[in-house]
């Protein structure tokens, strides 16, 4: 029998193995293209964000056949996504687990992913990657230097997690268009796994005063906009959590002076899509979701399609009409995604829409979820 999953996959092969050239990247904040001329005259950029790249064994299976037998091939996972990230201005996503070495690499519950997945972020259009999750202590420090070193070679900035003392104090900062964009990124916990001996600062846990504390010390390094990543919530729960309610409340509220100090929140870790919602005048994502993950199973074990539908978030920033004045998000849109585990492939469900009515389900659900909070009435709409 001719699975679901499999229906969408033949039909979509045309699609999934479409794709742009990639674009040449160094180690130093990458700046993107300049922006068409209307963007040029208001000084706006887009930011995209997406959901957890997770790689279970399966998807390291897939991306070995990928690659013909030799090394490790994401790129084709990918590139469903790429007309969305690629011409974004700032791209990012969400890097869960650490990196290992040598063939030695491995899926749930102690992830060692190949290295090989840096390159394909940057193949994507990924300018950086929040790396602060349950995971980031799989394999102690040497999981750390490995994934933080192979980000930098493919030029992919991280936040989050540190080799460093120093690193962990200094703030990632990027570029897109004229503005400078802080990332900031923050784990609930690193699944009981301690940091690594005299290493407390190896990851940024979620502590809101320490939050606010870096927000206010990347305005002061010359920050536009603050971007804070954060793996939080509840997994498996379709609703965000009291805790992620009232933390985004309270640190949507911080300000200094008239200026709040968050521009922005994505949220990943609960494996399926949760709700945006505008908070204080500053939009929320609680969850994004999956972006690659296996067939996933949930805390009863049974196996979820939830686990492979996420969202991108795309949020178009303007400049502030007077000098000391936040940056205002002119348009807020997310693109509703499907990772079809049976061809290995992201799918943009928008742009597969006339595949079939099965398509359209799983979209609507996404979408459903997406708005539950209200997120509509303050204009954010679904984008291709």
């Amino acid at each position: 029998m001719i699975t679901r999953s499999r229906q969408v996959a033949l039909a979509l092969t045309a699609l999934l193995t479409a794709g742009a050239a990639c674009q040449a990247r160094d180690h130093e904040p990458p700046v993107r293209p300049a922006p068409a001329p209307s963007a040029a005259r208001t000084g706006e950029f887009t930011l995209v964000a997406s959901g957890d790249v997770l790689p279970h064994d399966s998807i390291i299976e897939r991306a070995r056949f990928d690659a013909g037998g030799d090394g490790y091939d994401f790129r084709p996972m990918l590139a469903g996504a790429k007309p969305v990230v690629a011409r974004a201005d700032l791209a990012l996503c969400h890097m869960e687990t650490i990196y290992g070495a040598d063939g030695d690499y491995s899926g749930y519950p102690l992830f060692r992913s190949p290295p090989e997945v840096a390159g394909a972020l940057a193949a994507t259009g990924y300018d950086g990657c929040s790396t602060a999750s349950n995971h980031t202590f799989d394999d102690g420090a040497d999981g750390i230097r490995r994934t933080l070193d192979a980000l930098d070679r493919a030029g992919v900035r991280h936040a989050g997690s540190a080799r460093t003392e120093e690193e962990a104090r200094t703030t990632t900062i990027l570029r897109a268009g004229a503005a400078r964009v802080a990332h900031l990124a923050h784990t609930l916990h690193t699944n009981g796994r301690p940091a690594p001996e005299d290493q407390e600062w190896a990851v940024k846990l979620i502590d809101e005063e320490q939050i606010v504390e870096d927000a206010r010390a990347a305005r002061r390094a010359g920050a536009d906009v603050v971007v804070l990543s954060l793996h939080w919530g509840t997994e498996w729960q379709d609703e965000p959590d009291e805790d992620q309610v009232a933390l985004a409340r309270s640190l949507t509220a911080a300000r200094t002076g008239d200026r709040p100090d968050i521009d922005l929140i994505i949220g990943t870790h609960a494996h399926v899509p949760q709700a945006y919602e505008k908070v204080n005048g500053t939009w929320v994502v609680y969850g994004m979701g999956d972006q690659i993950a296996g067939e996933m199973v949930n805390d009863d074990g049974d196996r979820d399609p939830r686990g492979n539908q996420s969202s991108i978030g795309r949020f178009t920033f303007a400049p502030p009409a007077r000098p000391g004045e936040r940056w205002r998000v002119t348009k807020a849109e997310f693109v509703p995604q499907l990772f079809d585990v049976d061809a290995g492939r992201v799918v943009n469900l928008n742009r597969a829409l006339r595949q079939g009515a099965e398509v359209r389900a799983v979209r609507d659900r996404i979408r459903d979820m997406v708005l539950s909070r209200g997120a509509g009435d303050d204009g954010l709409v679904m984008g291709e």
